[in-house]
């Protein structure tokens, strides 16, 4: 089977990217080490525990893997970018959260993938991987030419730029390897200088403990003082790091479905003033709720605080005299912004 036959059955299943890995080593395994020791990866204990050694070699996930089937699934909407977002009564969610969790669209599309070549290949193993799996997906996914690793750490294809999901199909088939584009990053520096925390270092990369998304998803304390008001009106994720590229100008568009934005920035006040069955109804089904309610809210009261606006003060009356801790420690902190 050849890399053409592969692109083709890759498209048939609903992916806009695919290419081949060799199932070997990363090349730059010592690169993520490096950056693991290094305290980038702050509390995301899944990056730096047991499982950061088997990223190492796609082997450690399927024994008879050859090869590293490598699929990239666009997720650009025709709706407005955070660089034309300007009303500070809303909360920015970041676009890959919009719709339906990507995770099982992904995961939807990659069996469809192995089923097709399991028609094929009788007898041949394999195995799914999202981005929940031990891999270094972003390198391998370079090195089956689907795109370069920008200064942002997101890859970028020259035609497509860089809003797609990754997913990989460990397979035992021996398949002749793609080879990696050049990095064409040239000494644009747009996505450091415009990064309001400055968790792009010069010379690219991610200091994830400074970075915007961190901070609203994974962290599970108090975001840093000093960091709040560069978060702005972010309550889940962040995308300007993306929205300022320039290969993302003429970015394509998706024609999936479940994408679909389902509560494009809604406002801060109504966020403030749900519930926790209310947020998991609100969200059930998407990446929102990784957050969790606790955080969400602590993210919603440094929304408001960010925004200044007057209207706001009550809503934040009532997150600061919360029962949860962190949710009315930083509310309080919103309500002195004031």
């Amino acid at each position: 089977m050849t890399g053409g036959e592969i692109r083709e059955l890759a498209r048939e299943c609903g992916f806009e990217l695919a290419g081949v890995a060799a199932a070997v080593p990363a090349e730059d395994r010592a690169r993520y080490r490096d950056w693991v020791a290094a305290g980038y990866a702050g509390e995301m204990r899944y990056l730096t525990d047991r499982r950061a050694a088997v990223r190492d070699d796609p082997r450690n996930l399927l024994a008879s893997a050859r090869s590293v089937i490598c699929v990239g699934k666009l997720y650009q909407t025709p709706w407005p970018h955070t660089t034309q977002f300007d009303d500070a009564g809303r909360g920015w969610i970041s676009r890959y959260s919009w719709g339906e969790d990507y995770h099982e669209v992904m995961r939807r599309g990659l069996a469809r993938l192995e089923a097709r070549l399991c028609e094929r290949h009788p007898g041949m193993e394999s195995r799914i991987c999202v981005d929940t799996a031990p891999l270094l997906e972003r390198t391998y996914a370079r090195l089956a030419g689907l795109g370069w690793i920008g200064k942002n750490t997101c890859l970028i294809d020259q035609q497509r730029g860089s809003w797609f999901f990754l997913g990989e199909l460990l397979v035992s088939l021996e398949i002749a390897p793609d080879a990696p584009p050049p990095d064409r990053c040239g000494t644009c520096t747009a996505c450091i200088d415009a990064c309001p925390t400055a968790a792009i270092p010069p010379g690219g990369g991610l200091d994830a403990t400074r970075c915007i998304s961190y901070f609203t998803i994974e962290l599970r304390g108090a975001i840093p003082e000093e960091h709040r008001a560069g978060v702005g009106a972010h309550v889940f994720g962040c995308d300007i790091c993306q929205d300022v590229c320039p290969w993302n100008r003429r970015a394509p568009v998706t024609e999936e479905e479940a994408f679909a934005p389902r509560h494009f920035a809604p406002r801060l006040d109504e966020m403030a003033a749900l519930g926790e069955e209310e947020f998991r109804a609100m969200f059930r089904g998407t990446p929102v709720t990784r957050a969790r309610y606790s955080g969400f809210l602590r993210n919603v009261a440094v929304a408001m605080g960010n925004a200044g606006a007057p209207e706001f003060r009550p809503a934040l009356e009532r997150l600061a005299a919360s029962d949860d801790a962190l949710v009315a420690e930083h509310a309080r902190w919103a309500l002195g912004r004031r």
